[in-house]
């Protein structure tokens, strides 16, 4: 099936089978999933809806942090906060997902615009990874800040040095790197002259709010990649609306991207709210029944 101007790829009867495994921090995973068509049409700021089992099971939106066309294959970076995403964990090479529909969204608009910063907080640090490659693939100086709570919780540093012309590295608690919110050094970037040309910035809501305000007084135009509550990805169940410079607009369509200066954060978090205790408790029952085997296979 296509769709214009969003075209999206959906695999139908066709299970999409896990190639590879790999757990980069505490409850964050990275697949590579066989998805050749979508491997092959995706852009950087685009991602995929997952459906695990049957028509019944939940859907769930995850970035596309990388694809390989020849290989046919997508990687999925993922942090295990819920019943589905515990699910997913499980699963092992070999096994199946049952859909795998997109690349949807709209793409980043990716062009040589001098100096960009890209800046990720956490797991949105995979989401950025596509865009910081797609930006330094097009001539751009490349400033990549990349923060987390705790050395642990760092992924893709590797990644980014490889490609990145300054990488600033900065933890919560100071056990690696500058023992900063990586907001501090976003707002020495800013002063510099030349000032960047572009941010952008994906990671929690509250960081992406106060990173936007960090650029807002020296008018660096500030890209953020929000990721709401979704449902379809198709624009028709209204879950991820958003209000942007007073106007709403629907996450799955009209971004993920907006401007960083336009986007009322505030209604967005309290939005996001909505179902955290679901999802809390989904998350504590996870960590106790995989508590429970561990005992039973020791037993």
């Amino acid at each position: 099936m296509l769709r214009s101007p969003n075209i999206f790829i959906f695999a139908g009867n066709v299970m999409n089978r896990i190639e590879s495994k790999q757990q980069l921090a505490e409850d964050v995973y990275r697949m590579q999933v066989e998805a050749p068509l979508i491997a092959r049409e995706r852009l950087p700021g685009q991602f995929v809806i997952v459906q695990l089992d049957n028509d019944y099971g939940e859907r769930i939106p995850l970035t596309i942090a990388d694809a390989d066309p020849e290989g046919g294959t997508i990687s999925l970076i993922f942090q295990a906060v819920g019943k589905t995403t515990h699910k997913l964990a499980e699963r092992n090479p070999g096994d199946t997902i049952e859909s795998v529909l997109g690349p949807l969204g709209k793409p980043t608009h990716i062009e040589k615009f001098g100096t960009v910063v890209c800046v990720g907080g956490g797991i949105g640090v995979a989401p950025l990874y596509p865009i910081a490659k797609g930006m330094k693939a097009a001539g751009n100086r490349l400033v990549v800040i990349m923060g987390a709570r705790t050395q642990a919780l760092l992924i893709l540093e590797e990644e980014m040095r490889r490609i990145a012309d300054e990488l600033i590295v900065c933890t919560d608690d100071g056990s690696y790197g500058r023992k900063s919110l990586v907001t501090d050094p976003l707002k020495e970037v800013c002063t510099r002259v030349p000032k960047p040309d572009l941010a952008v910035a994906i990671g929690p809501p509250v960081m992406m709010k106060f990173c936007s305000e960090a650029t807002r007084p020296h008018s660096v135009p500030t890209v953020v990649s929000l990721n709401t509550i979704m449902i379809d990805g198709t624009g028709m169940c209204g879950g991820c609306r958003v209000t942007v410079g007073g106007k709403t607009r629907f996450v799955c369509v009209d971004g993920p991207e907006f401007d960083g200066h336009q986007v009322d954060f505030d209604n967005m978090i309290q939005r996001l709210k909505s179902y955290k205790k679901i999802e809390d408790e989904a998350h504590r029952r996870c960590h106790m029944d995989m508590a429970l085997e561990a005992r039973g296979r020791a037993s």
